[in-house]
């Protein structure tokens, strides 16, 4: 092994402390590599500004990229200001095109510190994309923090509850059924609890939700459900992650998403923005992705405007 790596020997989680982080580099640890790495992107998210200061002066090139994204990036993306305004200390660009033609400073202009960096004449957000962040921002409000692991849900455009249990051929749940599987979900019988789902009208479409599955992102009920316009699918597996479907016009064109995630390669500029402002959240990133505009998140949790069972059949298939 090579000696610049032994210096990172034992290096965890935590690179806020610069003492340690500088005793390192003085010993011989690479500042442009740390297990298949680079540090400074490492500390730009889990570091304090004094130890991405540091290895911002060591390296080589301060807009060096991974993953086809600079440390800078990495820190607005994060909501690391502090680290970010190190890092555009040192000299890295906060103007510089990055993923989906969206650059760190731009993209901070949508986020809680749009005045992270001076600002040049013309760079500036669309009246567009000022709707979608300030949309974002009443979406989160509305929805709030809750615990959202094992939910399955779809949220569908243009069509309200009544629609979609026509579309879904759906049968009322008797009230006393429903308190005993809402009483105790997992010591109902598991093949039964999967064919019953809560459906809710909300501006903009309806919510179908299951708060103990993963049915409402079957691909047999988005294809009924999003037939003649779009579906978006999210199943929050405790075990894991949350997982995202698209449906569109009676067929799946998106599987195996990773809503709330963060922008990536490959994304558009919506897409950068929309990752961005809903960074964690993966309910408000498949409402808004719809379309839907819930006031509050009663479509999510409950109680739903009906509980039904869906049909027996094979919702595997497309």
């Amino acid at each position: 092994m090579a000696a610049g790596n032994d210096g990172w020997v034992g290096m965890g989680h935590d690179w806020t402390d610069v003492a340690d982080i500088r005793r390192r580099l003085d010993g011989g640890a690479d500042p442009e590599w740390w297990c298949g790495r680079r540090p400074l992107h490492r500390a730009a998210v889990a570091g304090s500004p004094e130890v991405v200061a540091e290895l911002a002066g060591r390296v080589e090139d301060v807009d060096a990229t991974e993953n086809g994204v600079t440390a800078l990036w990495e820190a607005v993306v994060d909501r690391k200001p502090d680290n970010a305004r190190a890092l555009a200390a040192a000299g890295a660009d906060p103007w510089r095109p990055s993923l989906g033609g969206w650059s760190p400073g731009r993209l901070g202009l949508a986020g809680p510190t749009p005045d992270l960096f001076p600002v040049p004449e013309g760079e500036c957000l669309t009246d567009a994309e000022r709707a979608v962040v300030q949309e974002a921002r009443r979406l989160t409000a509305a929805l709030g923090t809750f615990y959202y692991y094992g939910l399955g849900m779809a949220c569908v455009a243009g069509i309200d509850a009544v629609e979609a249990m026509r579309r879904l051929q759906t049968a009322p749940v008797p009230d006393d059924v429903i308190d005993v599987l809402l009483e105790d979900p997992f010591g109902y019988d598991a093949e039964e609890s999967l064919r019953i789902v809560g459906v809710t009208s909300v501006p903009g479409g309806c919510g179908v939700t299951q708060p103990w599955g993963y049915a409402p992102q079957m691909p047999g009920v988005l294809t009924r459900l999003s037939t003649g316009t779009l579906c978006y699918g999210l199943y929050a597996n405790p075990k894991s992650g949350s997982q995202g479907s698209i449906a569109r016009h009676g067929t799946i064109e998106g599987a195996d998403l990773h809503p709330g995630g963060g922008p990536i390669e490959g994304d558009t500029t919506a897409e950068v923005l929309a990752s961005y402002l809903y960074q964690c959240n993966a309910v408000a990133y498949a409402c808004a992705f719809a379309g839907l505009r819930p006031a509050d998140r009663r479509a999510v949790v409950g109680p739903p405007d009906a509980w039904v069972e869906l049909p027996r059949r094979d919702y595997g298939s497309r």
